[in-house]
């Protein structure tokens, strides 16, 4: 098949000289953003800069500005005639600088050649400023993940302290948090009207600065103030439960946070895209490819997914941990079969395809096409998950729309195998439900990954062993796992396949002791596991787990929940992921010998 040519002119423009070959003197809007410009409906300026242009609009893209020399990154767009835009890019900037010991990586996975230090910490932050030096009366609007997460007061990690909402610390004058197709259009439509940044206090998934309350058409909850939060831990905890309601609810709240003598005002959400609509998020034009400025050079996070192809946003699983659903909503909103299909013959124009899909996934594989049987009833809910403590009764699960998807997708010419290397949950295809055809729909899906769509390994996500600590995770029983697992056994022994199942698994998670890690050691072991993908536990802002870490309380019920804090508490509790090493050995005996758990020892390393 004949590969597609592009010209710079099909990239958004990223210098002044690509604004002369357009023959713009000006634009609309200049947005900065932390990471490599990648023109690529998985990358978020990306998408927010093709949205911007739909519109009408002349837009340029500055990656990765220079906020240590003259500042000419800064200056070279010129004034816009409408707004700045600020993105930290696809990760929180502290996540991508450091690792859950505050070390800092070694690599960018989102900077050419993987090259560390082309964005500063608290990205956001330190662009804003800059910006609103040099242009004080240009207005400002921040997004993106770093923005999203940060709205109201919040725990940092990395500074071991609360900080304000993001709004006040950058002095941007909107935020526009999760995903920003819908506030992003309305805001476009309502300037073009005439109104200014100061007036624009109506639309949804926006937030704000105001010294006196704007009039809603929403009811109101306002929060715990910054300062009493600053004060008392519990009811800086009990702040969390009313965010995380909000975020996830069709018909929400409007959110008030008195921050010294101003308000955060955040407006609830949008209901979730229409199927139609993130059909045309992703029917945009992009080249789908690196801009040409980084010929040569390698971007990891591109390498990564260059070959995948996203079937959905949202996750309703509600993981204690996990920021997905802060930002995307629980809510499931999926492509059209169409639009997937017409992606995947995108990818296989691309250069260097092999006919390999690398994944055809989403926040979590299997949860493509699903939404509640009765929507008026999901229009109600508040419960921060779909499937935790048990699948919801009014949750479709039925999984035939997605095997159909993965089918006609290797039927179409070029296409050798697609993988999914996107998370599976298992829980929801194993849980007990009354609808034969649905049973049959999960048993067909999962015979259909196993023998057709697994490179080898096939990643799921238990976390953990203990039943008191998947609680915490807003996990299930481990013993799904082990269901599972004996169903992957025995259709690679049918299929004469000899695949692996990687598990991954997190320590030092609030109400994870260091019994807890043993259990995890000996039932690890049982399966015969020597665990490779586990990771620490790494306060990230705006997640039950993160308020659990810096207060000490569980937000739903203001109970005290142990957390693992200091470095030698999180060393300890790791170790035990590498019982089967020399080295962890003795330590860990003197450990059961100091718990006087003799049986823990029995169990793992025998008499």
């Amino acid at each position: 098949m004949p590969q597609k040519t592009y010209l710079l002119t099909d990239f958004l423009p990223t210098t002044k000289k690509e604004l002369e070959i357009r023959g713009w003197d000006e634009v609309d809007i200049v947005f900065f953003t932390g990471d490599a410009y990648i023109d690529h409906p998985a990358f978020g300026a990306a998408v927010i800069g093709r949205i911007i242009e739909s519109e009408g609009l002349k837009v340029a893209i500055v990656p990765q500005p220079n906020w240590r020399d003259d500042l000419r990154d800064f200056k070279k767009m010129g004034r816009p005639r409408m707004f700045f835009a600020v993105s930290g890019g696809n990760m929180d900037s502290m996540v991508n600088h450091y690792t859950a010991n505050k070390r800092l990586r070694s690599d960018d996975a989102y900077s050419p050649d993987g090259k560390p230090g082309l964005r500063p910490d608290y990205a956001t932050i330190t662009y804003s400023r800059i910006i609103k030096k040099l242009f004080p009366d240009v207005p400002l609007l921040i997004g993106g993940i770093e923005a999203s997460l940060r709205r109201f007061t919040h725990y940092d990690y990395w500074s071991d302290k609360l900080m304000t909402s993001i709004l006040v610390d950058s002095g941007a004058d909107m935020l526009i948090y999760g995903n920003g197709e819908k506030p992003l259009r309305e805001l476009l439509h309502q300037l073009r009207e005439g109104k200014t940044f100061a007036e624009l206090t109506d639309i949804p998934q926006t937030s704000f600065l105001r010294k006196e309350l704007p009039a809603s058409q929403w009811q109101d909850i306002t929060l715990v103030d910054h300062e009493t939060c600053l004060r008392d831990k519990k009811l800086y905890a009990s702040n969390f439960r009313h965010i995380e309601e909000e975020s996830n609810r069709i018909e929400a709240n409007r959110l008030l946070q008195k921050t010294g003598n101003r308000w955060v005002v955040v407006n609830p959400p949008y209901a979730p895209l229409t199927e139609a609509e993130l059909d045309a998020s992703f029917d945009l034009p992009y080249t789908r490819l690196p801009h040409p400025k980084y010929k040569e050079k390698r971007i990891p996070a591109y390498e990564m997914i260059k070959f995948s192809v996203n079937l959905h946003r949202g996750c309703f699983g509600g993981c204690a941990f996990c920021t997905i659903s802060a930002h995307q909503g629980k809510f499931i909103v999926s492509r059209s079969k169409e639009s997937i299909l017409k992606e995947v013959e995108k990818v296989t124009e691309m250069p260097e395809f092999k006919g390999y899909i690398s994944d055809l996934g989403g926040p979590s594989a299997n949860m493509y096409g699903m939404k509640g049987k009765d929507m008026e009833i999901c229009k109600k809910c508040k419960k921060p998950s779909c499937i935790f403590p048990k699948v919801c009764f009014n949750l479709d699960t039925n999984h035939s729309r997605l095997t159909d998807v993965y089918r006609a997708v290797d039927k179409i010419p070029g296409i050798k195998k697609s993988f999914i290397g996107s998370g599976i949950r298992y829980d929801i295809l194993l849980a007990d439900g009354k609808d034969e055809e649905t049973k049959r729909s999960h048993e067909e899906y999962m015979r259909e990954v196993i023998t057709n769509h697994v490179s080898g390994r096939l990643k799921v996500a238990p976390e953990h062993t203990s039943d008191d600590v998947l609680k915490v995770m807003r996990k299930p029983s481990f013993e799904y796992f082990g269901k599972f697992k004996a169903f992957f056994d025995r259709v690679n022994r049918e299929a004469g396949l000899n695949q692996q199942l990687i598990p991954y698994f997190i320590s030092s998670h609030p109400a994870s002791k260091k019994e807890d890690m043993a259990d995890l050691a000996i039932q690890t072991k049982r399966f015969d596991f020597k665990l490779e993908q586990v990771q620490d536990f790494t306060p990230t802002p705006m997640t039950v787990a993160t308020e659990i870490y810096y207060s000490g309380y569980h937000p739903y019920t203001l109970e005290p929940v142990f957390t693992a804090r200091t470095k030698d508490e999180k060393l300890e509790q790791r170790k035990f992921f590498f019982w089967y090493k020399n080295e962890y050995r003795q330590q860990i005996m003197r450990d059961f010998q100091r718990m006087k758990r003799p049986d823990l020892q029995k169990k793992l390393f025998g008499k």
